[in-house]
């Protein structure tokens, strides 16, 4: 398969479960980063209009809404979110998967809470079906380090390219002096690593 670099042009960007209950669940990074993480990933959305999915599963259960800032940032995608009965595996369930077609981007970020649950079998069956797929980890989670183990092996295995939130700006950016790479930089510093403060590249 051809890879092509990610680029704001030719991404989505999948959330998976990013729910109030299932955030409870990480153990193996600190969940309150993982949150953070996956706010960024929303605000980089925004910030390029890259088309973002939304899915959650049981939200009248233990697992909850999505996280509210989520909503908060992005509201439409939010309001179209994919409501899942129980289905474990996000890409089985026909409406999310149709929802990610109907972006019409071959290559999908993916982040998703718990990595070993809700996270590991969309990325690999995507990736299986041709899609380039970019898994963000400190923006996803699991119970058990060991668990978290397993399933990274296992994604990578199957094609599925294991990243980070700041790594995954830098390749959208590709130019920080652009006036995308400006304010990229700027939710870099302000999000993700505020204790750096702003003007370090």
């Amino acid at each position: 398969m051809k890879i092509e670099r990610f680029t704001a042009d030719n991404t989505a960007l999948l959330l998976i479960d990013h729910q109030v209950g299932t955030m409870q669940l990480i153990k193996n990074i600190d969940s309150e980063l993982a949150a953070k993480q996956s706010l960024a990933l929303a605000k980089m959305a925004k910030i390029l209009n890259i088309p973002t999915v939304i899915t959650s599963s049981q939200e009248d259960q233990a697992q909850g809404p999505i996280l509210p800032k989520i909503a908060e940032i992005l509201p439409e995608a939010h309001a179209a979110r994919i409501k899942r009965p129980g289905v474990v595996n996000a890409w089985a369930y026909p409406d999310f998967r149709n929802a990610v077609l109907a972006t019409g981007r071959k290559n999908l970020i993916m982040a998703g809470v718990t990595t070993d649950v809700c996270l590991i079998f969309p990325s690999i069956d995507a990736a299986l079906e041709g899609f380039a797929v970019q898994a963000v980890m400190d923006a996803s989670g699991s119970p058990s380090d060991l668990s978290e183990a397993f399933s990274r092996q296992r994604m990578h295995d199957a094609g599925v390219v294991l990243t980070a939130t700041n790594t995954l700006m830098a390749e959208i950016a590709q130019d920080w002096s652009t006036p995308a790479g400006q304010q990229l930089i700027g939710l870099l510093f302000s999000d993700v690593f505020p204790a750096l403060g702003a003007g370090i590249v």
